[in-house]
């Protein structure tokens, strides 16, 4: 992840060059690149050159890549404050802005196209991630659908500028026709990034005076609150979207929902369970879940809300002996950095532990972790080893990820983040 700009290494300005800006990168980099990686680190970046005429490179500036032989790699957008200074837009070298912004129509028409193949709007589903930065090839764009609300986040210099937040409008509201398109910034992204607060007011409304930032939309069928003004990232957890019903499909009896949020695990599951409590911190992701819940009068399950810390809950109700039948551990993202590996996996492993230990014999766990520092294969191995240190066998029914509107790319391993096991805990 990008570091603050505080730690930021110094780049080495090279002599001016009259083609406009360039950055010449390692051999490491340039071999990260070809094979089809998008970032470059500033560790990587041996020297920047300015346009003739300058003294420095503009932040969120258009900067040909090129080898430590000076062979041109493709434009990136460049950015002045993140560890992640370059990020790839296109294999052509010197991309003029023009030219970019005719590629992100290009490019935000064709995720658009794909999103109606992967998430069709329905009665059911009226909601879905429309623009995945990397994974459609648009870096730095993000865009949530929440039924008439489309949410923005432009995460770069290079993106957060007045010519990409026009041409997303327009596109957008020519072909989805929302109420509202509002910019939502991330505040630690915009921090790193050291990007100016948007305005507040919508990018698009069709209702002056007073824009619709409230709705309720659908997944599988449930209906949920969406406020476009709280919550985290864009409001809701659109990638878990399959997962939560598929865990549903597995849930019986005695349910817990550990780090429910605004209760999307909680009540997929009391459409099938008896008893489903969903414990999480935050008192405010609690009261919007139980105004879910209100919406959803006809669910099977007695449901209830614990406001408390999912390590000290699992602690006390593991020593007073509770059991359930089914158990989700849906934490936030432990690792931040690959230096906060290790503490996340120890994290993993004691959420695991217990809960493997407070499930009743043939018992469902539903296990996730979004932290793309932590691999697949490190995840099934902490979970493996928690299994072995709580004398339980433990089968594993489905692996699971986001679901395919957050599209991974096989060359950026960072896209692959949200890992879901759902385990059969035998005895």
């Amino acid at each position: 992840m990008p570091k603050p700009a505080t730690e930021l290494r110094p780049l080495k300005t090279a002599a001016p060059q009259p083609h406009g800006p360039a950055a010449a990168v390692t051999r490491r980099a340039a071999d990260r690149l070809r094979a089809g990686h998008l970032w470059v680190y500033r560790s990587d970046v041996e020297s920047l050159i300015p346009p003739l005429g300058t003294n420095e490179v503009a932040p969120g500036a258009l900067v040909t890549i090129t080898d430590s032989r000076g062979i041109p790699l493709g434009t990136a957008l460049y950015s002045a404050a993140s560890q992640i200074t370059l990020r790839l837009v296109s294999p052509e070298a010197a991309l003029s802005r023009p030219a970019y912004l005719d590629q992100l129509r290009e490019r935000l028409n064709a995720a658009l196209t794909l999103r109606e193949e992967l998430a069709p709007d329905s009665p059911e589903n009226n909601a879905s991630r429309l623009i995945f930065s990397e994974a459609d090839n648009l870096p730095g764009i993000i865009a949530d659908r929440y039924n008439d609300l489309v949410i923005l986040q432009l995460l770069t210099q290079g993106t957060a500028q007045d010519d990409v937040r026009q041409l997303l409008t327009e596109i957008i509201r020519e072909r989805l026709q929302p109420a509202t398109i509002i910019e939502r910034p991330d505040p630690k992204v915009r921090e790193l990034e050291q990007l100016a607060p948007p305005s507040p007011e919508p990018l698009h409304t069709n209702t002056p005076g007073t824009p619709t930032l409230t709705t309720v939309f659908t997944i599988n069928g449930l209906k949920l609150h969406y406020d476009a003004t709280s919550g985290q990232k864009t409001g809701a957890f659109l990638d878990q979207r399959l997962n939560y019903a598929a865990a549903a499909r597995h849930a019986r009896g005695r349910a817990l929902d550990v780090c429910t949020y605004q209760g999307g695990f909680a009540l997929h599951m009391a459409q099938r369970c008896d008893q489903v409590t969903g414990i999480d911190a935050s008192r405010a992701a609690l009261q919007v879940a139980d105004r879910n819940l209100e919406l959803n009068p006809d669910l099977q399950a007695k449901v209830e809300w614990i406001e408390a810390d999912a390590f000290e809950f699992l602690r006390e109700y593991e020593a007073a002996g509770e059991k359930y039948d089914t158990i989700v551990l849906d934490p936030p993202a432990f690792a931040k950095s690959k230096r906060a590996a290790e503490s996340a996996l120890r994290g993993y492993k004691e959420l695991n532990l217990r809960a493997m230990k407070m499930l009743n014999p043939g018992g469902t766990l539903v296990t996730c972790s979004c932290s793309h520092h932590v691999p697949l294969e490190e995840f099934t191995a902490v979970v493996a080893s928690a299994a072995s240190d709580a004398g339980r066998r433990v089968q594993i029914l489905e692996i699971r990820g986001a679901a395919p509107d957050h599209p991974a790319i096989l060359t950026l391993p960072e896209t692959t983040y949200l890992k879901c096991l759902i385990c059969r805990v035998a005895d």
